[in-house]
Parts: structure tokens; C-alpha cells; sequence
């Protein structure tokens, strides 16, 4: 059993992390930001602002030790200054209080989208990465795939009988998608398994790798519908990105816009899967596998009303 601070816990990856941890015997103490209408069983809740350095070391850490740290944070936007203070700036801080505390191990959750950087928020992630591989502090940085919940959109949509939407024909991009409870016990695990230590870990669910279409496909068959597709020009949200950009000169707020579409245009134009070095292409078969649950058991069971709608937050596409 180790003592774990663990960051991000209000998020769906940082809540199923806590009950990973919890259930693997760790004495953790969440410390999230806001008072918390949170149920972490087993967990201990601390109120701590990890963006304010005082307040992450008197209210969080209170100078106690602890074995290591989790990170599930991450910026909600993904806009340069969101990114930068909380994908750098706040862990920076928390590796500082992760050493001052006694800390062996900091386990990190970044992205599998870093590989090729073009964003804000990918060259915030990889300035910590190499801060944290720095430190000399045991590390082990998971860049998981894509997330059921970022695939789950279109399902209201399709049941209410309009077309699933596509880049392309829908067979540009590929993932291997992976589940919140995957992930977080593919976290916890991080913290025994030896051969995790010191890595940078991209890891997908189980395989194979899907494309949109192919989720479209399954979506409709699962519903009992005829497929129905809409096609959007791959390049559509790239002209709005450029557009707004453009504006964001005369208008400063537009730039926040421009990026959020910078940041759809990356998702709908690249693979979440492992990019091999040798041939600057995707590679389903370099990118490894954890646990057991699919994609399509995740939306047969929305269908069936076994599981709620996700909550896709501020990266939503469609």
C-alpha cells in the first residue's frame, strides 16, 4: 500500500482513478478544486486549488509525506493560456511538492496526441513531460488513446434519425478506443508494475482499431436503422480555424474560437494510434492493448439506458 496524492480527481478518468487506486489498497487523498459534491469512497477529499502554488502546498500536500503522486489534470479547453497554466505551470508545482513531500513515483496521464504536436495544449503537455523525465523522480507517462466518451456524441443523433456525421468518407483516422475504467486500473497498475517505471506508455483498449465509419456503422446496426452518413470536407473546420484567426487580429476573442477549431481540425484529420518513427504513419499494430471493455458494449449499453450519456465537455465536435 503507498499514500497517493492524486490530482484531477473531478474528471471521469481522475474518479475512476481514485476507485482504481482505493481498490488496489492505496490510502489516497484526492485534492480537487472546489468544494466537492464528489463521492470517492474510500478516498480522502481535500480542498486545494492546484493553479494557486500556496494553496496546493498548505491546503493539499500540508506538508505530509507521500509515497507518490497520480495526475489525471488537464486543461478544459485546451486554448494556449488554459494549457499552459495547468498542463505546465500547476504540475510543475506539483512536482516541487511531490519531491518536497518524499515522493518515489509521479505518474502522469498525458496524450497519445502529443506525438505530433501542432497545438497549445500538446507542446504544454510535452514541456512537463521532459520536466518530469528531468526531475530524476520515478516517472511513468501513460498517453492513452481516444476516450468512449469523445466517440459517444452521435448517438441521440442517430437515434433521432439523422445521419451520422463524417470526415471524409470516414476512414481517415483510426483508434483503438479505451475505456475509464481500463485506463485508470492500466494507472493504478503503474505504481507496482516495474516495467512501466521510467516510460513513456501509449496505450490503447482493446483492438482492433476502428474508424469513424465503422462506428457509424455498428451505431446503426445497433439501433436497427439503415446507415446514413453526411460527409464533411476534412479541411471545413481548418478554414474556420483560419478564418477566425485571421479576425482574432481585430477581434482578440475570436483567437480562442480559432484554436478550439484548430483543435477539432487535429482530431478529425489524425489517428489516436502509436506513430511509427521509421515510416511517419499510424501503426495499430505498435500500439498496445489494456482491458476488456469495447466501444460497442459502451453504446449498446447507452442504448439500452444501462449506462448514462457522456458528458464530452468543452472538446466536443459534434
Amino acid at each position: 500500500m503507498s499514500r497517493v496524492a492524486l490530482l484531477g480527481a473531478t474528471g471521469t478518468i481522475g474518479r475512476a482513478t481514485a476507485q482504481a487506486l482505493v481498490a488496489a489498497g492505496h490510502d489516497v487523498v484526492a485534492m480537487v478544486r472546489k468544494e466537492p459534491a464528489l463521492h470517492l469512497p474510500g478516498a480522502t477529499l481535500r480542498r486545494a486549488d492546484a493553479g494557486d502554488p500556496a494553496s496546493l502546498m498548505h491546503d493539499g500536500f500540508a506538508g505530509e509525506h507521500f509515497d507518490a503522486v497520480v495526475s489525471c489534470m488537464a486543461s478544459r479547453t485546451g486554448v494556449a493560456r488554459d494549457a499552459w497554466a495547468i498542463d505546465h505551470t500547476a504540475h510543475c508545482h506539483a512536482l516541487a511538492l511531490a519531491e518536497r513531500c518524499g515522493a518515489a513515483h509521479f505518474v502522469l496521464l498525458s496524450a497519445i496526441c502529443v506525438q505530433k504536436p501542432r497545438l497549445a495544449f500538446q507542446q504544454a503537455k510535452l514541456a512537463f513531460e521532459a520536466d518530469l523525465i528531468a526531475s530524476g523522480l520515478r516517472y511513468s507517462i501513460v498517453r492513452p488513446t481516444a476516450f468512449f466518451k469523445s466517440l459517444s456524441g452521435q448517438i441521440e443523433r442517430v437515434r433521432g434519425g439523422k445521419p451520422f456525421l463524417l470526415f471524409g468518407d470516414g476512414t481517415l483516422t483510426a483508434c483503438k478506443p479505451i475505456s475509464n475504467r481500463d485506463l485508470a486500473a492500466y494507472i493504478a497498475g503503474c505504481l507496482i508494475e516495474p516495467e512501466r517505471w521510467n516510460k513513456v506508455l501509449p496505450i490503447g483498449g482493446p483492438g482492433p482499431a476502428i474508424t469513424p465509419r465503422q462506428q457509424g456503422e455498428a451505431l446503426f446496426g445497433m439501433l436497427g436503422m439503415e446507415p446514413k452518413f453526411r460527409s464533411v470536407p476534412p479541411g471545413f473546420l481548418g478554414s474556420i480555424a483560419g478564418a477566425l484567426g485571421f479576425a482574432s487580429r481585430l477581434i482578440p476573442p475570436l483567437g480562442t474560437k480559432a484554436e478550439l477549431a484548430r483543435i477539432g481540425h487535429y482530431y478529425a484529420t489524425e489517428s489516436m494510434l502509436v506513430l511509427d518513427p521509421a515510416t511517419g504513419r499510424y501503426d495499430a499494430a505498435m500500439t498496445p492493448e489494456t482491458g476488456s471493455d469495447t466501444l460497442f458494449d459502451h453504446y449498446r449499453a447507452i442504448i439500452a439506458g444501462e449506462a448514462a450519456p457522456d458528458d464530452r465537455g468543452d472538446h466536443a465536435v459534434f
